[in-house]
């Protein structure tokens, strides 16, 4: 018997960003035959609402209140997975879907979050040049930001800071332009040097040390592509030199997979429009596969 059961959710919210494509990430990955090579039952497609051209007047961000109205739709299509006991695995969309992957959780106990992506993501609107809440999804989700997207049904915060690890991260160079806020100290973080200087072995068992605290329920994973190195991973919207190879990506995930923690996973980024011969998409496809795979045997 499967040690996972996978369910794959599409979620192709495009609210976050100012640009398009990431909607197609979910139709991407199934053509590659992700589910067929999880084995893995769809679960449905959610629809999106419309976007706005410019950022809500009030908070700053993009598609702010359709981000909250619709964060806890993608929590409601969750949740009949996790009673049955099934691993959502979440295909968005950009990476404000975290919102409604945790508010999922948030209504169930307390998790922790492991959060894999090129970027901390820790932006406030007054700093975010273009009110993209791609660029605060793990601030929002933390409880750093406007009231309405931190607050989602009085869930503030989501996960607690001191439960959340931000694992190879590497915008500081943005952050500083930009005028980013730091990352809180409660916030365990391993960016992209430090996981160069321990190994992404080491350093990813550091962060399930963190995450395996005996008060946590578990731990979900939010995987961005643009963890990867840009020279693998160019169909992203947002590219910044350097990042993880295949192989170390697909060695995080299997730790991960592997601790029996694990509760879910959302993948996001990823935009089909810009990966011109399809291998980055092919290799995602391929370490998904592989990190998902072997963690059902």
């Amino acid at each position: 018997m499967s040690a996972y059961s996978y369910a794959i959710l599409e979620a192709p919210s495009t609210l976050g960003l100012a640009t398009e494509g990431v909607e197609r990430l979910p139709e991407q990955l199934l053509e590659l035959g992700l589910a067929d090579r999880i084995n893995a039952r769809h679960a449905g497609r959610l629809a999106v609402p419309p976007r706005q051209p410019t950022p809500d007047t009030e908070t700053g961000v993009l598609n702010a209140e359709a981000i909250a109205s619709w964060s806890p739709k993608l929590a409601d299509a969750m949740e009949p997975l996790l009673d049955a006991g099934e691993f959502p695995v979440v295909l968005g969309g950009d990476c404000t879907i975290l919102l409604g992957s945790m508010l999922a959780l948030k209504r169930r106990g307390r998790y922790g979050l492991l959060f894999i992506d090129g970027n901390a993501d820790f932006f406030q609107p007054e700093a975010e040049p273009n009110g993209e809440g791609a660029s605060m999804d793990l601030a929002f989700a933390t409880g750093h930001g406007p009231t309405l997207l931190t607050d989602i049904e009085g869930h503030s915060p989501l996960v607690r800071t001191e439960d959340a690890v931000a694992l190879a991260y590497r915008d500081h160079k943005d952050q500083e332009e930009f005028g980013s806020q730091p990352l809180p100290k409660e916030l365990k973080a391993l960016d992209l040097p430090l996981v160069r200087e321990m190994g992404i072995e080491a350093a990813t068992r550091e962060a399930l040390d963190h995450l395996l605290r005996p008060e946590l329920d578990g731990f979900f994973i939010h995987l961005d592509a643009d963890c990867l190195d840009d020279a693998i991973m160019p169909a992203v919207d947002f590219r910044v030199p350097g990042g993880l190879s295949w192989g170390e990506l697909e060695m995080a995930l299997r730790i991960a997979m592997g601790s029996g923690k694990a509760v879910g996973l959302e993948v996001t980024i990823y935009n089909p429009r810009l990966d011109e011969d399809g291998s980055a998409g092919h290799g995602l496809s391929e370490v998904l596969t592989a990190a998902l795979e072997h963690a059902a045997r």
